[in-house]
């Protein structure tokens, strides 16, 4: 049966950030994951985890400027700098919160780009030894270009290219049923292919990011092919209620009870 996080980032927002643990743990989760820790201090997040028994699973590195539109530095000149003071950073935060598995955003920038290529690889080179002397894996995951015009990373098989160049063990594939449905479909099919290099998977209906079951893939099909391929990790529940989040919950209620 999957184990699912629940996502802090787009669930439980009708509560502040920080009450959101407590809600998830109330609502049956077990663990959590979200975006970026880093407005908080680490050692409050740490406390909210322990006191709610609940497990970190994923965040973010440092993804520059979100709020004016930038969507990572892995690949973007000039910021090698800025982006080697991330992982320290997100490495204080993920000992601090025990949290195993941090993604790494590619950054807006032609795919095409040889140049953005290969400032993209020697981020994903530098953060996967950081972590791995730690013993963190590093994600990296593919995002359609709808929902994040001109995103450097938009292709699975390109993801599987720039993990297998990398040669670090851990540095692992975001799989994202809802990106992975946008840019290619074949769900399923991607699952079974690309299972040896998946070290995280999230979930969210199409094409409303929506709640599991409410759009146009047999969303309980694929986690019952998650159980049979022998998916040991957790589901991230990166998807925005429809019409509130305990509303929305109905779809989780097998899962929760067993």
């Amino acid at each position: 049966m999957p184990r699912f996080a629940a996502n802090l980032s787009m669930m439980f927002n009708e509560w502040p950030f920080l009450d959101r643990f407590e809600q998830a743990a109330r609502a049956g989760f077990a663990a959590v994951e979200f975006l970026f820790p880093y407005a908080f201090a680490k050692n409050e997040i740490a406390e909210h985890l322990e006191r709610f028994g609940l497990t970190q699973v994923l965040f973010n590195l440092p993804p520059g400027d979100w709020d004016a539109g930038e969507r990572g530095i892995a690949s973007l000149a000039g910021r090698e700098g800025e982006f080697r003071a991330g992982v320290a950073q997100a490495l204080d935060y993920a000992r601090a919160t025990g949290t195993r598995r941090l993604h790494m955003m590619a950054g807006l920038s032609p795919s095409s780009d040889a140049a953005a290529r290969r400032r993209y690889a020697d981020a994903l080179a530098f953060a996967a030894d950081e972590l791995g002397e730690a013993g963190i894996d590093l994600l990296v995951e593919p995002i359609n270009r709808r929902d994040m015009p001109g995103y450097f990373l938009d292709d699975f098989g390109l993801a599987a290219e720039l993990i297998a160049d990398g040669g670090r063990a851990n540095v692992r594939l975001q799989f994202d049923i809802y990106h992975r449905q946008i840019i290619h479909g074949d769900v399923v099919t991607g699952l079974r292919a690309m299972m040896p290099l998946i070290g995280h998977v999230q979930v969210a209906a199409v094409p409303l990011r929506s709640e599991p079951g409410t759009g146009e893939l047999n969303d309980a099909l694929i986690f019952a092919e998650l159980d049979r391929l022998g998916y040991d990790g957790f589901v991230g529940c990166e998807y925005r209620p429809a019409a509130g989040t305990r509303e929305g919950l109905g779809w989780y209620e097998p899962y929760r009870a067993a």
